[in-house]
């Protein structure tokens, strides 16, 4: 078990894993040995009753891809992202591969001037926006935490140039 997270498990053995991970009644199993999880599979269903699913597509909405040929595994947040960016009226928003500027100054001179302005912004709760934008950098995200530093400073001294 990784001491970090008591819902993942790793078994190690010469040159070959198993990571094990739980989420109420799921089981995830990533593996380099087909041996090795063909034994924790038989280990497991003496102990409980289970089902096996076959290869895993999507797990908690986030796509797993997989290319065997280069030996890589990725996950596709895309379902979430979406939701999100609908829920915040901002479906129809640019995509980018790095979300800011790294550049960029927030300054109080960006906020909102005009009633119009001040309207679409009352339909983005900006505590929300920022709750979901952690949740996505929490599980996928990890280069938008920048974003989110910069609108939790902003947020905590709006006057202040950052």
């Amino acid at each position: 078990m990784m001491e970090e997270d008591h819902f993942v498990y790793l078994k190690r053995s010469n040159n070959s894993f198993i990571i094990l991970s739980l989420y109420v009644d799921n089981i995830l199993i990533a593996k380099n040995s087909k041996e090795m999880i063909d034994t924790i599979k038989r280990w497991l269903s003496s102990k409980f009753e289970m089902k096996d699913m076959g290869v895993a597509n999507y797990v908690l909405n986030v796509k797993i891809i997989r290319d065997r040929a280069k030996r890589l595994l990725g996950l596709i947040q895309e379902t979430y992202n979406k939701k999100m960016l609908k829920r915040y009226h901002m479906q129809d928003s640019k995509q980018m591969d790095t979300p800011v500027d790294k550049s960029l100054s927030l300054s109080h001179d960006m906020c909102p001037k005009t009633l119009e302005e001040n309207k679409k912004m009352s339909r983005v709760p900006c505590a929300n926006v920022v709750g979901s934008l952690m949740y996505a950098m929490m599980c996928i995200c990890p280069d938008i935490c920048y974003v989110i530093g910069l609108v939790s400073q902003y947020q905590s001294n709006p006057s202040k140039k950052h």
